[in-house]
Formats: C-alpha cells, structure tokens, sequence
C-alpha cells in the first residue's frame, strides 16, 4: 500500500484534463464491481442451480455495503489523496474479482462466493465516496448537471458490458465447460479490466485538495462524524428527501433483480425461456443502445429544464417502461427481437429518469457543508431503497407468479411520483 501511495503521488496532475477524459471510466469502474455483485452475480447463481429467493436475498444483503457507507466517509474526507483512494479501491476490487475464478472451483463456492463479493462490495462502496467527492469537487453545478448524463450512462453502461459481452461469453462458455469454469473466465476477465481502470486513473483523474484535518486523531474523526450526521439531519425536509430518495428505486430495485431471472426461468413456470447468452444479447445490444441514447439525453433534458421542473418527467420515465415486463409477461413472445425491442424502451426510459435521483441527492440533499460526506449519506438512503425492495422482491414474485409481480412493480412506482410533488416544499430549493 505505502507503494502504491508513492506511485500515485508521482503521477502528473490531471487537473487541466476535460471531464470527457476522467468522467465516462471514473464512473464505468464504480459501475463494474456494483452490477457484478447485484446482477452478475444473480445470473451466475442462476446457472448454478440457487432458487430465486435466495439469489435476491444474499445478493440484497450484500447490497448494504453501499448503504452503510457513510458512516465511514468522515474518515475518507481526511485522505491527502481522493484520486489514491480512488485507485487503490479500484485495484482491490479487480484483485477480489480476479480471486473469484479460484473460489468457483472448490467444494464450498457459495460460501467462497459470497466472502469474496462481500469484499468487492465493500472495497466498491468505500471507492465510491472518494469517487463522487472528485466528480463534486471538480466540476461546477452546471458542468455537474451537463455532465450527470455520461454519469449515469457509464456507470450503467457497465451494467450492460457485464450483462451484455461477459454475461454472452458465460453463455457460450458454459456449452462448452459448464457454469463454473465458464464464471470463473468472466470474473477473471472483470478483474483484469477493473485493474486496468485503476492504472488508467493515476495519468487521468484530476487531484482535488484535501480537508482540514481535526484534531485529537480519532477522537476527532469520530467528532467529525457525529457533526457530519447532524448536520445531515438538521437540513431542511430531510426526512421527507429521504423518503423520496428511497421510493425513487421502489420498482427499479425490483425489476432489475427479478426481471434477468424472469427471462432465464422456463416458460412453463411463466418466463421467457432465454439461455444466458441470448440473456447477454438482448441487453448487450438494443439495451445498451438506449440506455446509453437515454442517460444523455436525461443528462441535458434535465440542465435546459432545471431539475424541479424535469422531475415528474424523469420520475414516469423511469418506472412507465415497467409496463414492459408486464407485457413480456402475458404474451410470452419468442422471437429474440421483439424482446430485445421491448428491453430497449424499458432501458431508455430507465437512462433517462436514472438521472433524476442522483441530481437531486447531489443539489439538494448534499449542499453546503461536509458536500463530498452528505452525497454518500444521500446515496447510502438510495441504495437503502434498493436494497429493501431487492431482498423481498424474490419472495413476492414466488407467491404472485410473474405477471401479477410485474403489476405490483408498476403499482410500487407511484408514490414517488405523488411524493414529487410535495418534496419541493420542504427541501432546500434545487439550483
């Protein structure tokens, strides 16, 4: 560690670098290790032979790590260095990744699995605070809301080359070898990129300055964190942010766990039928396209609109295309393209009101002081959302079946969209 820490306090500046050329991978690596330990890893487990309930349950339960995060980003706000925190956390996640294809093969892989992707997890989440305090501290407000967009669409763009390339590779694979050697090639292959990201990171990402530090060693930091949370609660309408911010992903958190196993499980038990490459094609082509097309175009909507006036939209375009699912659902189509289309609206729509909850959390939720502390308590209340309805998604599509769990999905969607229209008055006003 002490010579990684030399070797990033040798790397050149970066702080003249366009957003273009630290933004896009800065948040494709946040992105990497999040969808391998909520989705990947489902799909994996899937082919495995592991019931949907505990798919969604462990994979939930792993999912704390990014709502807890907070509690620890005091700490983090003393780092000299955000961009060496940044690379070092990429590099142990591609090191506990690249650990997996090893654990795959032993007797106990589930219980090796999930230490090692409780790693990743935790290594991913404690990234993401230094990640995001670089994206705030560089960055202006409108630059913030401009460039939200390519946020959004790369750090969901590696949801899509996790489910899309590497999840297709799976499925060839597991033709040829069977599902734990055909993982353990993807895991391999995902550490490997994360730390690639990681060595790119030390030449790209801007250096941004480090806070003043407390006295009293650790008793100062732990000052600083019961500050951190005061003043976290004293903002005004917080708890009514909160709310917000946790029902903003009540449909999402559940569809996305649910919605890859509705389209591996068999036709007779209400899926789809999909083997795990034609899973990876249908997100990895038509899905990736308009993921990526409605992150951008939410990024820009959002900064000519303002947020307060954008978010009704954002909010109805991230859960109407729910419906989709739901109609996937009842007319049980089998050609490969009219689902792929169908995944491609939903995905859109997803992209582009994505936006929504992270520009509020960012503007509002995490103004003022401690900015870099707030936006990881803010995105820990987000995660908390999709971690609630992550874990009791399983045990509700296994008593309603699919199409009615789709329906309830839409229904869970809509007291956000009422919500919306009352957060304004409480909170902060946005910019």
């Amino acid at each position: 560690m002490t010579a990684m820490n030399d070797l990033i306090k040798a790397a050149p500046g970066a702080a003249t670098r366009h957003p273009l050329a630290w933004v896009p991978t800065l948040y494709l690596a946040q992105g990497l290790p999040f969808y391998a330990v909520a989705l990947v890893a489902g799909l994996m487990y899937k082919s495995m032979g592991v019931p949907n309930e505990q798919i969604a349950r462990w994979t939930g339960l792993l999912g704390l790590a990014w709502v807890f995060k907070a509690l620890w980003s005091p700490f983090l706000e003393l780092a000299r260095s955000k961009r060496g925190v940044v690379v070092c956390f990429q590099l142990a996640g591609g090191l506990a990744m690249a650990a997996m294809a090893l654990a795959l093969q032993l007797p106990g892989w589930f219980t090796a699995s999930l230490v090692l992707f409780a790693i990743v997890a935790l290594a991913s989440s404690t990234h993401d605070i230094c990640a995001d305090g670089i994206y705030i501290s560089s960055l202006s407000e409108r630059q913030q809301a401009a460039y939200a967009g390519w946020q959004g669409a790369f750090f969901n763009a590696a949801k899509f080359l996790s489910m899309g390339g590497l999840v297709m590779l799976a499925g060839f694979l597991e033709d040829r070898m069977g599902p734990g050697p055909a993982w353990a090639t993807v895991f391999g292959l995902l550490g490997a990129l994360m730390a690639g990201l990681g060595l790119y990171h030390l030449w790209a990402l801007p250096e941004t300055p480090a806070s003043a530090r407390p006295q009293g060693g650790a008793c100062g930091v732990a000052a600083t964190l019961i500050d951190v949370i005061r003043a976290f609660f004293a903002k005004p309408g917080i708890w009514m942010a909160i709310l917000f911010i946790i029902l903003f992903r009540a449909g999402e958190g559940q569809i996305q766990t649910i919605g890859p196993l509705f389209l591996r499980d068999a036709r007779a038990v209400g899926g789809l039928g999909l083997s795990t490459a034609q899973v990876g094609a249908v997100y990895g082509t038509a899905g990736t396209i308009a993921f990526l097309a409605g992150s951008i175009a939410g990024g820009y909507f959002t900064a000519a609109l303002g947020l307060k006036r954008a978010m009704p939209f954002l909010i109805v375009a991230m859960n109407l295309p729910n419906a989709v699912f739901w109609g996937l659902g009842v007319a049980q189509p089998e050609s490969l393209g009219v689902i792929a289309a169908g995944l491609g609206v939903e995905m859109f729509g997803y992209g582009f009101g994505f936006v929504g909850v992270i520009l509020f959390i960012m503007q509002v939720v995490a103004s003022g002081p401690y900015q870099t502390a707030h936006y990881a308590l803010g995105t820990g209340f987000m995660q908390l959302g999709f971690v609630l309805f992550k874990m009791i998604s399983g045990d509700i599509q296994a008593a309603l079946g699919y199409q009615a769990f789709f329906l309830w999905v839409l229904v869970a969607a809509l007291p956000v969209l009422v919500l919306s229209r009352f957060v304004w008055r409480e909170s902060a006003s946005a910019s």
